[in-house]
C-alpha cells in the first residue's frame, strides 16, 4: 500500500522529516497541528484564536488527503494549561458537532512557549455516516 505525503510547506516539516498528514489506504493521520499561520509564520497569543487557525490548517491538510473533519474518528488535544483547554472547548464543540470523534485531552508542555494548543487527528475515508 502506498503512502500519500501531505505538506503544509512548513520549514519544521523539512527540518524534522515529517508530513503534515499521511494517507495510507483509507486512513489519514494528521500530525500535531498548531495555530501558526504558515504563510506569515506568525501565531496569535490567544488559545482560542490559535485553535481557529489550527482548524484552518487541519482542514487544508485533510482536504489534500481526500477527506474532511466529517471523517475524523480520533483526536488528541494538547494544551499547556487547563485554562487553555477551557478556552478552546467551545470551538471543539462547534467543529466536531455531530461528528463526535473519540478524543483525549492532555495537559502538557508544548515544543514552544507561544503554542497554546496542538491537535492530532485520525480520519477514515468513508466513515462520515454516523450511527447512534
Amino acid at each position: 500500500m502506498k503512502r500519500k505525503l501531505i505538506s503544509s510547506g512548513s520549514k519544521m516539516e523539512q527540518l524534522a522529516s515529517y508530513s503534515r498528514a499521511l494517507r495510507v489506504g483509507d486512513r489519514v493521520f494528521l500530525s500535531g497541528t498548531t495555530g501558526y499561520d504558515y504563510a506569515a509564520m506568525t501565531i496569535h497569543p490567544d488559545a482560542a484564536e490559535q485553535c481557529l487557525q489550527l482548524f484552518r490548517n487541519a482542514e487544508t491538510a485533510l482536504a489534500a488527503a481526500g477527506t474532511s473533519l466529517k471523517e475524523v474518528v480520533m483526536t488528541r488535544i494538547y494544551c499547556p494549561s487547563p485554562e487553555d483547554f477551557d478556552r478552546i472547548l467551545p470551538i471543539l464543540g462547534e467543529k466536531f458537532r455531530g461528528i463526535m470523534p473519540a478524543s483525549v485531552g492532555i495537559v502538557a508542555d508544548l515544543v514552544r512557549p507561544e503554542i497554546r494548543v496542538e491537535i492530532e487527528m485520525e480520519a477514515i475515508i468513508g466513515s462520515a455516516e454516523v450511527e447512534v
